[in-house]
């Protein structure tokens, strides 16, 4: 009986016991903070527990506590060294220096709960440790801290090479405090500190540290910890160092392939380059060619100026190499002392001497091409020029043949042409010096310039040029859409561009059809030449114009031959001159009323029609006429040659507009007053 009482009691306690502990193991479970721990005693105690269950709930509750912070150490500890694994990843994947100890101050921050976190590396030449990398820092002034060998406690775990930690810095007698240390902490709030120092062997390379913003005790654990965290900082660093040196010799190495990659490819492409300007040499290209062939091998915009457009000062210098002038590399295209122009490359600031002598090649291979084609093109104008001279010369010649000759210069001589003559206006003072000291060419190199102009002008627009008779003769298309005149005066305005002083060109009437009728060709052109001689005999070089625009005064004045421009000019002065001068002096229309007048068979009243004034007025300028010519001016042999110096001068100055004259009743329509110059009666 009391075997079975004993056994009873034990199963007792041994239930009483586990309902004891079974509060705790939840709260274990669940992770719950300590203050809960002590609700199960006083759950038991509210409701009347004894004294034993009491103590067994103590017991209990202390176990549970123990077991909690045992449990609290573990997980930090796991924390700790999950962050140590995290940091030592980041090394071994060689991680950016910056990333990897910006890293590890914030593990350092976040597991040792702090509210700072920084590190400050040493700096040789400076002889001080500087502010690397902060995190929780809020102060500028504190981030850009410089801390000298023993000053604060950074510069003395730098100097000692050992640990510091302070619950408050300020009132800390073991820093040598400096007021720009002090102020930078005090501005970051800073109150408890500890530093570890970064070491590379036996040299300290800088200092870890944590710090709070109220008084705190550092345990040795967390000193520890943070002592491990600055040992990987500063093996990151010396990776970071070796890595800085292997990429140095690398990114040298590479810079030195580069230059033999470069080299190869510049002499490949320089290659390249000469086979492609060998071949357009060999098959017939021109400038244009050359330009795109430089342009693709060398990269950039590669252009060809004529002499004319190029740079004194580029060209100057560029003539035996590539030069660079304002935004382009320059190269002069020459055949001996003759200037063909330049090449001109775009885009490149800088150019590799290879480049630059495939640019100088190009030059020369330019050069060649240019000769070849002047050469080309001399032979296709001596080619025309013999057609044109067979035209005027030979009249007889067989026109199948002429045809076929035109063909192979793509001139069709079975359509409407126009003959031009054309001759160089003289200059004065072409023998010597001017009065300004320039020296004119002389006539024969004008000359060349018409001829090589009107050559031009007879390839552009497929028909024959000559010279001729000391000036140059064109054969070019009629088309009809304009006169002969204004062909004339077009193709005067265009050889006069490349002429000094200008060219004078006189126009035939149309030739309907060259190949035809040849001889039609060499009437055209003694048309065209004595419409030439017409110009200049009335003073009018430098113009064009055909033989319709002189008339039956063109044969007058062609017939009168060399000098004659002299004898027309002295014959104007003396038959009308009094008037004209008249007109110049005092800006009246007597000239302009002369014209009317033999125009509308002298009547007085057709004359005010066309001049659109008074009849009164007409009288009045016609009495001042006979004042200045003499009362004899109407008379038959008088009228003649007043018309023919009319006409002469009006020839001579043929883009003067016609005077308007001065509206009736107003003084000095004729040089007198109205009452004054009134047809007295009878």
């Amino acid at each position: 009986m009391s075997e079975a009482k004993s056994e009873t009691e034990s199963a007792s306690a041994s239930v009483s016991a586990d309902h004891t502990e079974t509060p705790y193991l939840a709260l274990l479970a669940r992770g719950a903070p300590a203050g809960e721990y002590e609700r199960p005693v006083l759950r038991a105690r509210a409701d009347g527990a004894s004294p034993d269950r009491l103590a067994a709930l103590d017991r209990a509750k202390y176990l549970a506590l123990r077991v909690r912070a045992e449990l609290e150490d573990r997980r930090r500890r796991e924390a700790e060294l999950s962050a140590l694994f995290a940091t030592a990843h980041d090394l071994a994947g060689l991680r950016d220096l910056d990333a990897v100890l910006q890293a590890i101050v914030e593990r350092a921050r976040s597991l040792l709960g702090t509210d700072v976190a920084y590190l400050t590396l040493h700096d040789p030449a400076a002889g001080d440790t500087y502010m690397r990398v902060t995190d929780g820092s809020v102060s500028a002034r504190f981030q850009q801290l410089r801390l000298g060998m023993g000053e604060g406690l950074g510069g003395l775990v730098a100097q000692t090479a050992r640990p510091y930690v302070t619950d408050d810095y300020f009132d800390d007698p073991r820093f040598q405090h400096t007021r720009a240390i002090d102020s930078g902490v005090r501005d970051e709030g800073l109150v408890a500190i500890l530093g570890v120092p970064l070491k590379l062997g036996s040299r300290v390379i800088g200092v870890l540290f944590a710090a709070d913003r109220r008084a705190r005790v550092f345990e040795r654990g967390q000193t520890a910890l943070l002592a491990s965290f600055a040992a990987h900082a500063a093996v990151a660093i010396d990776t970071a160092n070796l890595l800085a040196e292997t990429r140095s010799a690398l990114a040298g190495l590479e810079a030195a392939n580069e230059i033999v990659r470069d080299r190869s490819a510049v002499i490949e492409r320089a290659s390249d380059v000469h086979d492609r300007l060998t071949e357009l040499v060999l098959h017939g290209g021109d400038v244009h060619d050359v330009a795109a062939a430089v342009a693709e091998s060398l990269g950039g915009k590669v252009v060809f100026l004529e002499a004319g457009q190029c740079p004194a000062a580029a060209v100057d210098r560029s003539r035996a190499v590539a030069i660079r002038h304002e935004d382009g590399w320059y190269v002069a295209v020459s055949a001996g002392a003759e200037l063909l122009g330049a090449l001109v490359l775009y885009g490149h600031p800088a150019l590799d001497p290879v480049d630059q002598r495939t640019l100088e090649r190009a030059a020369m291979v330019t050069s060649l091409l240019q000769l070849a084609s002047r050469q080309a093109g001399e032979a296709e104008q001596r080619v025309r020029g013999e057609l044109l001279d067979d035209l005027l010369d030979a009249p007889g010649r067989d026109p199948r043949l002429l045809r076929e000759r035109a063909a192979r210069l793509r001139a069709d001589l079975d359509t409407p042409h126009v003959v031009l003559a054309a001759r160089v206006v003289a200059e004065e003072g072409h023998e010597g010096d001017d009065e300004t000291g320039t020296v004119w060419p002389p006539p024969a190199d004008h000359r060349q310039r018409l001829w090589s102009a009107a050559s031009h002008l007879a390839a552009t627009r497929h028909g024959l040029a000559a010279a001729r008779d000391g000036g140059t003769v064109l054969l070019l298309p009629y088309d009809g859409r304009c006169s002969a005149s204004e062909a004339a005066r077009r193709a005067a305005r265009q050889l006069g561009a490349a002429v000094p002083g200008g060219v004078t060109v006189g126009a035939s009437t149309p030739v309907p059809a060259p190949a035809a009728d040849p001889a039609a060709v060499a009437d055209a052109y003694a048309e065209a030449r004595r419409c030439l001689d017409v110009l200049q005999l009335l003073g009018r070089d430098g113009e064009g114009a055909a033989a319709d625009d002189f008339g039956f005064v063109g044969l007058l004045l062609a017939e009168a031959g060399g000098g004659g421009g002299d004898r027309i000019g002295r014959f104007v002065a003396r038959t009308i001159g009094p008037v004209v001068e008249y007109d110049a002096r005092r800006g009246t229309a007597l000239v302009p009323t002369l014209d009317a007048y033999f125009a509308g068979g002298m009547s007085p009243v057709r004359t005010k029609d066309a001049l659109h004034v008074h009849v009164n007025t007409v009288a009045q300028r016609l009495d001042r006429v006979g004042r200045l010519l003499g009362p004899d001016w109407q008379t038959p042999s008088r009228t003649l040659e007043i018309q023919l110096a009319l006409k002469l001068h009006r020839l001579a100055t043929p883009t003067l507009a016609p005077t308007q004259p001065p509206a009736a009743g107003r003084r000095g329509h004729d040089g007198g007053s109205p009452a004054r110059d009134r047809p007295r009666p009878g």
